[in-house]
């Protein structure tokens, strides 16, 4: 990969050890919550699913995880890097090319549907797009990043031989909109709407409580709602918003 990553997958005890250190670190769970444990990835890797690191200059700065699920796909349970280096779309890349190469033609995983630079990433930079809404899937979640929120999580599916999607989103009209920091439900009509997300769950959860729970709240009624009346999830707007066309 280029920028001096490499991408490798992991076969070595001491390999999964390290890669148990840097997901501690990124989301500094409760000891009894680890995303995956160390004995998961020696099983995943010995039965032929996907657990790789990546390197720079010797240093491990990201890993993902992920086993073979029903239909030809491979659903990666876990993906961690260290941000602002392109490292987790380096690790996508080379995530979907170890799948082309096994004949495996979907890649699916879970996001929080209110992060919005996982959106942006998922369905704006790789095409992946939700494909069903996920209530409290993890139930609670005792870590740094997650912790005081209930889980509901989007299922992300790549559909790795589809042609790229080159159309325009429709126009459409505001559902839920962002009115300084909080969830406002707007009076949409069209067969297209748009679900707007907070700027930063994260920093929300931390220092307005109410304000992240109202979102939570907020998005799983408007998307929730629409996504499981057969909503579709065409696009994501620079401004944050997924883009829904009803079913």
């Amino acid at each position: 990969m280029g920028g001096g990553v490499v991408i490798r997958e992991l076969r070595e005890i001491d390999e999964f050890q390290e890669v148990f250190r840097l997901f501690d670190d990124i989301w500094q769970p409760e000891p009894h919550n680890p995303p995956v444990t160390v004995e998961l990835m020696i099983g995943f890797a010995h039965t032929g699913n996907y657990v790789a690191g990546a390197y720079e200059g010797g240093t491990l700065v990201g890993a993902s995880v992920g086993f073979r699920a029903a239909g030809g796909a491979l659903h990666s349970h876990v993906t961690g890097a260290v941000a602002g280096r392109g490292i987790g779309y380096a690790l996508k890349s080379h995530q979907r090319a170890w799948c082309l190469a096994r004949g495996l033609k979907r890649i699916t995983w879970t996001f929080d549907p209110l992060v919005r630079r996982n959106a942006r990433f998922n369905l704006v930079k790789l095409g992946a797009m939700p494909e069903e809404y996920l209530e409290d899937f993890y139930g609670d979640m005792a870590d740094a990043i997650n912790e005081g929120d209930a889980s509901d999580r989007l299922l992300a599916v790549w559909r790795l031989t589809a042609p790229e999607r080159r159309d325009e989103p429709p126009p459409a009209e505001v559902l839920l909109a962002d009115e300084h920091g909080w969830p406002v439900v707007k009076d949409a009509r069209g067969n297209a709407v748009l679900v707007g997300t907070p700027a930063d769950v994260e920093r929300l959860r931390r220092e307005d409580p109410a304000a992240a729970k109202a979102w939570r709240l907020a998005v799983r009624d408007a998307l929730g709602g629409l996504m499981k009346a057969g909503g579709q999830v065409v696009g994501f707007t620079d401004r944050g918003e997924y883009v829904v066309i009803a079913g």
